[in-house]
C-alpha cells in the first residue's frame, strides 16, 4: 500500500512537472534575435549588392575577360588566369556572371516581385525591383545572347527547374517594356523606403535611374533595330535620365565592407594584373588626367617583392601599359623595347585611388548618358547638340575622379575639354572612345558597348595561340552546367543564335 501511495504521488508530481513545461512553450521557443523573414525591400538590396562582384571568384572572371577584351588590363599569365589574354576559353571563369546571376542575385528578384506585386503599399518597392531586374537581364544577355528570361528564376515559386532560352530579340523588347511601365510607376504618394541601399527611397533618382537604363537599353539596338532604339531613346529623354553626377547608380564601400575588385588585386593577385598598351597609350597621347589617377608603376621592379612604395609613381610621363599578346615567358622578348626591366615593372591599377578598399562601384552614371545622348544626337534622335553632350560627359566623368578621392582641378578639366571638341566627321569613334574611358573598371558595359559601336578602333589581340577565329570575343560560352542540368532548352538556343564559342556575336552585335 505504500509503495502504491509513493508511485501514486511520483506520477501526479510528475503529470504537474509536464504540464508546467507547456506552459510558454512558444514563447520561450521563439528565436527574437534571428528573423525568419526578411522585408522586400532588404532582399531588394541584397540583390543589388549581389549584383557586383562580392568574392574572388566573380572578380577574376571580371578580370580575366571583360577588362581583357577591351585592352584595359591584362595578365601575361595561363592556367586559371587564361581568358582574353591569349583569346582562349576558360571554363572556369566564362560562367561566373552566370552562376552569380541565376542562382543569387535572380532568384532574390523573383522573391521581392511575388511578394511585393499585389501590394499597393509596396508599389515603389515593386516597381524598383523591376527596374533592377532589367538591368541584371541586359548584363546576362549582352554577355551570353539568348538566356532563360520569362521563366528564370521560378524554381522556387511554379517548379520550372529547366527554363526555355528566349531569343535575345524578345528579352530586349521586355526589358525596354518593364523599364517604361516600372519608371514610370513609381510614385512620390508613398513614404520614402529608407533603407534603399541606393538612393535612400528616393523615388524621384529611382525614375532617373529607370530611364536612363532605358536609353542604354535603347541605343543597344542602335544597328539591329534603330527604329526601336530611336523610339525608345526619345522615351528615356522625356521620362528625364541622370542630370548630374549626384544621380549615379553606386555600391559604396568602407573599409570594412571592401570593394572586390580591389581587395583581389590588393592580395592575391596583385602581382599578376596590368594596364594594357592600348589604354596606356591613349591616355598618355592625349595627355589625359585621369592617367595619373588610374595609373601607378613600380619603376625598375624586378619582381613582386620590388613592387614597394618607394617606387610607386603615378606620373604620367613614366607609365608603360603592357602590349597585348604575350605570355609570361614571351613578354621578356619585348622589355627591352619598352624601357622596362621585368614584367613587374609596366603600369598597374592604382590601389590607393580607383581600386583602393574603400572606392565606390558604379553600375551607371551620368557621364556615360551624356556620351549616350550624344551619339544619339549625331543620329538625329534627340534635341540638343552632340558637342554640348560630348563635353557635359567628359566632363562629368573627370568630376567623377573626386569620389576616388583624387579632384582634378578645374584648370586640368578645361584645359583638356579645349584640347578634345568634337570633330562631327569623327563624332562616333571620339563618343564611344570617351565612353570607354569613362567605364573604366565597369567591365560587363565597356565590353558590351565595344562590340555595340566598334569604337575603340582596337586592334585584334595578336597571342599566338587565340582560339578566336575573328577579330575579338564576341560573347561568354554557356556553362558545363547546362549541358546536364538544361541540354535540350540550350541546344534549341544554339540551333538559334550560333555555335557555343567566343566568336558567335548577340543578336544586336551587328557588323
Amino acid at each position: 500500500m505504500k509503495t502504491k501511495l509513493i508511485y501514486t504521488l511520483g506520477l501526479l508530481l510528475s503529470l504537474s512537472l509536464l504540464s508546467g513545461c507547456d506552459q510558454g512553450f512558444d514563447e520561450i521557443n521563439t528565436n527574437k534575435v534571428d528573423p525568419t523573414s526578411l522585408a522586400p525591400s532588404l532582399v531588394l538590396n541584397k540583390a543589388i549588392i549581389n549584383t557586383n562582384y562580392l568574392d574572388g571568384f566573380g572578380t577574376l572572371g571580371m578580370l580575366t575577360y571583360n577588362f581583357g577584351i577591351v585592352q584595359q588590363i591584362i595578365t601575361p599569365y595561363g592556367s586559371s588566369l587564361s581568358g582574353a589574354n591569349y583569346d582562349q576559353i576558360n571554363s572556369s571563369n566564362t560562367p561566373l556572371v552566370w552562376q552569380n546571376f541565376y542562382r543569387n542575385v535572380l532568384k532574390q528578384l523573383v522573391s521581392v516581385l511575388d511578394q511585393t506585386k499585389s501590394d499597393p503599399l509596396q508599389i515603389n518597392t515593386y516597381n524598383a525591383a523591376r527596374i533592377w531586374k532589367a538591368y541584371v537581364f541586359m548584363i546576362l544577355t549582352d554577355t551570353y545572347g539568348d538566356i532563360p528570361y520569362f521563366e528564370a528564376g521560378q524554381g522556387y515559386t511554379t517548379e520550372i527547374i529547366t527554363p526555355k532560352y528566349d531569343a535575345q530579340q524578345d528579352i530586349y523588347k521586355d526589358i525596354l517594356k518593364e523599364l517604361d511601365e516600372a519608371s514610370a510607376a513609381l510614385t512620390t504618394t508613398q513614404s520614402a523606403v529608407v533603407t534603399d541601399v541606393l538612393y535612400g527611397g528616393d523615388v524621384a533618382k529611382w525614375k532617373k535611374l529607370g530611364y536612363s537604363f532605358m536609353l542604354r537599353a535603347g541605343m543597344r539596338l542602335s544597328k539591329v533595330d534603330p527604329t526601336m532604339a530611336e523610339t525608345y531613346v526619345k522615351k528615356a529623354v522625356a521620362g528625364g535620365v541622370f542630370q548630374s553626377n549626384a544621380d549615379n547608380s553606386v555600391l559604396r564601400h568602407t573599409a570594412i565592407y571592401n570593394n572586390y575588385i580591389a581587395n583581389h588585386l590588393a592580395a592575391r593577385e596583385k602581382t599578376n594584373f596590368y594596364l594594357a598598351a592600348p589604354f596606356v597609350d591613349y591616355l598618355k597621347a592625349n595627355n589625359d588626367p585621369r592617367l595619373s589617377i588610374f595609373a601607378v608603376r613600380y619603376v625598375g621592379a624586378k619582381g613582386g617583392q620590388e613592387q614597394v612604395s618607394a617606387r610607386a609613381s603615378s606620373d604620367p610621363a613614366v607609365q608603360v601599359g603592357m602590349p597585348m599578346g604575350y605570355n609570361d615567358v614571351s613578354i621578356t622578348t619585348v622589355l627591352a623595347q619598352n624601357n622596362v626591366a621585368s614584367l613587374w615593372d609596366f603600369s598597374q591599377v592604382n590601389l590607393n585611388t580607383v581600386l583602393k578598399l574603400d572606392a565606390p562601384e558604379f553600375h551607371i552614371t551620368y557621364a556615360q548618358t551624356q556620351f549616350l545622348l550624344a551619339e544619339a544626337a549625331v543620329r538625329g534622335w534627340t534635341t540638343g547638340t552632340a558637342a554640348d553632350y560630348f563635353a557635359k560627359g567628359i566632363r562629368a566623368n573627370l568630376e567623377q575622379m573626386a569620389s576616388y578621392g583624387a579632384t582634378i582641378p578645374e584648370a586640368s578639366v578645361q584645359a583638356y575639354l579645349n584640347a578634345h571638341p568634337l570633330d562631327a566627321a569623327k563624332a562616333l569613334d571620339q563618343i564611344n572612345t570617351q565612353y570607354w574611358v569613362a567605364s573604366f573598371l565597369d567591365g560587363t558595359e565597356a565590353f558590351a558597348n565595344f562590340r555595340r559601336s566598334g569604337f575603340p578602333a582596337l586592334k585584334k589581340n595578336p597571342y599566338p595561340g587565340s582560339e578566336v577565329k575573328g577579330d575579338f570575343i564576341r560573347r561568354m560560352p554557356y556553362p558545363d552546367s547546362e549541358i546536364v542540368v538544361n541540354s535540350g532548352k540550350l541546344n534549341e538556343a544554339i540551333a538559334r543564335q550560333g555555335p557555343n564559342t567566343l566568336d558567335t556575336r548577340v543578336w544586336w552585335d551587328k557588323k
